[in-house]
């Protein structure tokens, strides 16, 4: 991966924004630069865990982004009844096989959120890994566990990034689908639209949190 333009001119500690689909990489590049701190891109890394750690330890590994601070970013399933797509999910922790990542500045996180995608909800909890897209009575198992979402990236993205040293990370997510209106016929393409939308608008909140990891702690 090479510096895009988005990564030029600034001194500032880097943001790597990581995210699995080509559409994800579209609609938080098109979310401009406004307000930027430093360098930052926007990493595809491709669908799954495996794909998301190769990706963001070969991101890490290179030079701006060793010392990166992480988001992991994207569309997700919503666990909770009554979600809607549209509706954003700010991690407190995501979970995967490997244990739990505990997020950064997630209060932080979820007022910028909301002042990004004004009248938009936002739910924060516990985002959980899978290997697959996850439908049906799986739903409702990974509820009882106390997740509110769950996608295939975020876990092994903040687990991948912390191992390569300590750095922020966190992890914000779009509802794509949810237990009343899963995304499975053509007819319910327009959640996927609403949340291509909210994705989109959304960058300058990612901004903020890395600009107050940035002031001085007194």
């Amino acid at each position: 991966m090479r510096p895009g333009p988005e990564a030029t001119g600034a001194e500032a500690p880097p943001l790597l924004i990581a995210c699995a689909l080509g559409i994800e990489q579209l609609a938080l590049r098109s979310g401009g630069r406004d307000g930027a701190s430093g360098p930052f891109t926007v990493v595809r890394t491709g669908m799954g865990p495996a794909q998301a750690r190769r990706a963001v330890a070969r991101s890490l590994g290179r030079e701006p982004w060793r010392d990166a601070a992480v988001i992991a970013s994207g569309f997700c399933a919503g666990l909770v009844p009554g979600m809607h797509p549209g509706d954003l999910i700010v991690a407190d922790e995501t979970r995967g096989p490997d244990g739990t990542t505990p997020c950064t500045g997630t209060e932080l996180l979820v007022k910028a959120v909301s002042r990004a995608v004004p009248g938009k909800t936002v739910h924060t909890g516990p985002l959980t890994g899978s290997d697959h897209v996850v439908r049906g009575h799986e739903r409702a198992e990974l509820r009882a566990t106390g997740a509110i979402a769950v996608d295939m990236e975020s876990a092994a993205t903040l687990r991948t990034a912390l191992t390569a040293g300590p750095r922020p990370v966190a992890a914000v997510r779009v509802v794509v689908d949810a237990p009343e209106h899963e995304l499975v016929r053509i007819g319910t393409v327009r959640g996927g639209i609403s949340a291509f939308r909210v994705l989109r608008a959304v960058l300058p909140a990612f901004f903020e949190w890395h600009r107050s990891l940035l002031l001085p702690r007194r």
